[in-house]
């Protein structure tokens, strides 16, 4: 359990050395970089935001051509892809292609711009096929549709919702024509005019209307009137709902052919741009290189920003691994032609926190930094705290067919990826460590794909006498045994918990507080524990083949009371007023409550481990309620197969979350506090590649 000890790290150079120091310091990722001292009279900051913003975009592009690339050429991966990591590359690979990012730059912006005028196109063809349907019912009409009149006629060319004959039309026309000549010679009249202009305001119109076609959704058609007509007529249309046909300067048909030219020329341009598209995807990788060329550029950039340099000196701070500390300061001056330093930082300084474990211990300590990473001075609990990960872990899932696939699927994929990110194979050895822990104890309570090895053999094989006994005992048929067994769980990881505290607080030269926070907690509760197990009424309920004599049970009640005086004298110490103190005491010996709702909460592996086998008896029963005829294997490899994937998938997530749980609320609740800072070194943080030192 070990957090890596930190060194200040001064690095000193020549500008003309700076670049030089940064590319190694990044392919180093051993350096968290600091801004420097604050600006004086000789060093200052530069301002290179602008540049990174630059470089931002750059890899922004990148990617959207990737994206791009994807989307008219996927690229083919395995359906465990997701494990292979980054590629390594070599430095003579990286310098070839960084001498050709303005090519790769220009293969990006081509990319982009076939995108664009794909997009474009494929925007074009919903209006032109919109313009093809509404010509459509003009097919056989042989004038252009914004054809208006000759010099004396007037001409409108629409159409009106719904199916209605020639006839039907004009008469409707004609009605709204003729009440348009009535109220004109009445309102003339009105005013006074004479007949002859009477006459001549309520003239009747003469139009003449052709139906061009109908169908059910609108009846297109065509008017012509004298030119003198055209108002009232319009008017009259407008009255009955007429739109206007949309304008063409040619015939329909010929109009039709412009459109399916117009639209057979965008299908071509998509075609020959995906093409195109296509075609630049044999260079993916490159640009995958260039992606990654930019994001580090910008990662350096920004680094960059917070020097201090004078004219012609540049100045790095930050932090460094105590453990790599005099080998880079060695390494920079050889390498890069720098001066560089380490030395001890100062008490008051936020140290960032790095943690060192060994194999068995190293897969937890993402779960560790899930929930925080220790604060300063605190010990890693990453060690301890392995163990009965693991154990939990199994305990909830409990299978041992389901432990095996765990492990021999983690080993696959640790075998076969090499490169496998850090974080991920991490990951994948705790799995690893997990399903061990599941075999364990499957195998203890007689647990593979549930109750299948004495399902298989009676159902086809005819031999009931075949099954898989456990080591230990049956949690299905002995619940009130594994729920006690859960609760002595709990209360050996709740005391470990407590005593971590009590070596932390010896091992910082605290011991009266170890004393005072877990000594007389082991008292309290330990003592409560063992007075119980005296009362016959308790190990009865519980099920136990014992019952600790009385004279156990009045030590136990005495030690249970030095602790609950010693919890009550001792929680509110901080305080000068024995008033408060005395109050502050009382509430602190009613955390003895919290113990108690501590310890049913290990209830939980009682429950999710029967819940496994339990999910699993029934897939079982499911699959075999044909019997051994053919349709009976058939249903029960299918049952069997989906029935126990879905039960692995499902209460492996539950054992997963149980467990945090258990370490993050129980576990860590009695002696870990975090608050610590992450080492964020220097580094290349890239997405496809990784350099090779």
């Amino acid at each position: 359990m070990a957090v890596l000890p930190m060194k200040k790290i001064l690095i000193c150079g020549m500008k003309r050395n700076r670049k030089r120091t940064l590319e190694y310091l990044q392919r180093q990722e051993a350096v968290e970089v600091t801004p420097g001292p604050e600006e004086d009279e000789v060093f200052q900051r530069m301002d290179v935001l602008s540049s990174k913003a630059v470089f931002e975009r750059s890899a922004a592009d990148a990617e959207r051509a990737l994206g791009v690339l994807q989307s008219y050429a996927p690229e083919k991966k395995g359906l465990l892809s997701s494990f292979a990591g980054r590629q390594p590359m070599e430095l003579e690979q990286y310098e070839a292609l960084t001498a050709r990012r303005e090519e790769l730059t220009k293969r990006v912006s081509r990319i982009l711009s076939l995108d664009k005028s794909v997009g474009e196109e494929k925007g074009k063809l919903p209006r032109l096929e919109q313009r093809l349907q509404q010509l459509e019912p003009w097919r056989d009409f042989d004038l252009p549709l914004n054809f208006r009149g000759t010099k004396k006629t007037a001409a409108f060319i629409g159409s009106l919702p719904g199916e209605h004959s020639g006839q039907a039309l004009m008469q409707r026309l004609t009605e709204l024509l003729e009440a348009q000549a009535e109220a004109l010679e009445t309102g003339t009249q009105a005013a006074g005019a004479g007949a002859e202009a009477a006459k001549a305001a309520g003239g009747r119109v003469q139009a003449e209307l052709s139906v061009v076609s109908a169908d059910k959704e609108q009846t297109c058609f065509f008017v012509l009137c004298a030119k003198v007509d055209a108002s009232r007529t319009e008017e009259a249309l407008k009255a009955m709902g007429f739109v206007k046909a949309p304008p063409t300067d040619v015939i329909p048909a010929e109009r039709k052919k412009q459109l399916l030219e117009e639209k057979e020329g965008a299908l071509q341009r998509i075609e020959a741009a995906e093409q195109e598209i296509r075609k630049l995807a044999e260079g993916r990788e490159e640009l995958k290189f260039l992606s990654d060329y930019y994001t580090m550029r910008a990662e350096k950039y920004g680094v960059l920003n917070g020097l201090s340099q004078s004219r012609n000196v540049f100045v790095i701070t930050g932090y460094v691994p105590a453990r790599r500390a005099e080998a880079l300061e060695q390494e920079l001056s050889e390498h890069c032609g720098v001066f560089a330093v380490c030395s001890d930082p100062d008490e008051d300084e936020d140290v960032p926190v790095m943690l060192s474990n060994n194999r068995f211990v190293e897969p937890v300590e993402g779960i560790v930094e899930s929930y925080s990473l220790p604060g300063k001075g605190e010990m890693d609990p990453s060690a301890v705290m392995a163990p009965f990960y693991y154990l939990l872990f199994g305990l909830m899932l409990s299978d041992a067919a389901y432990g095996l696939i765990m492990v021999f699927g983690c080993l696959y994929c640790l075998k076969k990826f090499r490169n496998m990110e850090e974080g991920m194979r991490k990951t994948l050895t705790m799995f690893m460590y997990c399903g061990i822990s599941t075999t364990f104890w499957g195998f203890l309570f007689g647990s593979f794909f549930g109750d299948a090895v004495n399902v298989i053999a009676t159902t086809f094989f005819h031999r009931p006498d075949i099954s898989l006994p456990p080591l230990w005992f049956e949690p299905v048929s002995l619940p009130m045994k594994m729920l006690v067994f859960s609760f002595v769980f709990g209360i050996v990881h709740l005391f470990t918990g407590l005593g971590v505290k009590l070596y932390a607080s010896v091992k910082s030269g605290h011991p009266a507080d170890g004393i005072y926070d877990v000594v007389f907690w082991y008292l309290l509760v330990g003592g409560a524990i063992v007075y119980m197990l005296t009362m016959s009424m308790f190990t009865e309920m519980l099920g136990l083949g014992f019952t600790l004599p009385p004279a156990v049970g009045t030590a136990a009640a005495v030690a249970a009371l030095i602790g609950l005086v010693g919890i009550v004298l001792t929680s509110g110490r901080e305080s000068k007023n024995w008033g408060k103190r005395l109050l502050k005491g009382l509430y602190g010996a009613y955390g003895v409550t919290s113990y108690l709702s501590d310890i049913l909460s290990y209830s939980r592996l009682l429950a999710l481990g029967l819940a496994t086998s339990v999910i699993s008896t029934v897939f079982n029963k499911m699959g075999s309620m044909l019997g051994d005829s053919i349709p009976g294997i058939i249903l029960f490899i299918l049952v069997f197969v989906i029935g126990h994937a879905l039960n692995l998938a499902i209460n492996a997530m539950g054992a997963y979350v149980h467990t945090n749980r258990l370490q993050f609320v129980e576990f860590f609740g009695k002696f870990y506090e975090g608050g610590g800072r992450k080492f964020n070194p220097f580094a290349e943080h890239t997405k496809y590649f990784k350099q090779e030192n």
